[in-house]
């Protein structure tokens, strides 16, 4: 679960991801970065909106997150669209691992933020969403947005 929201800045969420799926079980993770990604992440470059996570030989990776090149890098920039790893407990792994082979389940990044300088990602368990539950997602939405208003 996340801790306190202190010294927290976040740089990116995943907004597509709230409206496709039920998000539960909310976890932070470390993620392992390489030459100019930290300080394309601090200029805040970064977009998860087509991102998901996947459990390979014991190993959480994230896909499709894309990192801007560094401006000010040279021929020593990062590959904008590598894929990661995450950082977590092989407890957590195989719990998340246990979740996706009952059914119906993936993992999705929901938030990418800086805490106290250390670059994390939060990754939510997520049961896809079907049409009718997102057309009451909208009724819902347009409602509150009308009572706000008046």
């Amino acid at each position: 679960m996340v801790k306190k929201l202190e010294n927290l800045k976040i740089i990116s969420s995943n907004k597509k991801a709230h409206f496709n799926y039920f998000l539960s079980d909310f976890t932070e993770c470390g993620i392992v970065l390489v030459g100019t990604e930290i300080k394309s992440l601090r200029a805040n470059s970064c977009s998860i909106g087509d991102a998901y996570v996947l459990i390979r030989q014991g190993e959480m990776e994230i896909v499709n997150m894309h990192i801007n090149p560094y401006e000010k890098g040279n021929i020593f920039n990062h590959d904008p669209l590598r894929t990661r790893k995450l950082l977590l407990h092989n407890k957590e792994i195989n719990w998340f691992t246990n979740q996706i082979k009952k059914g119906g389940f993936t993992i999705v990044p929901t938030r990418v933020y800086l805490r106290n300088g250390k670059a994390k990602v939060e990754i939510a368990l997520a049961k896809g969403k079907k049409l009718y539950d997102k057309r009451e997602t909208i009724k819902k939405r347009d409602l509150e947005r009308d009572l706000e208003r008046e």
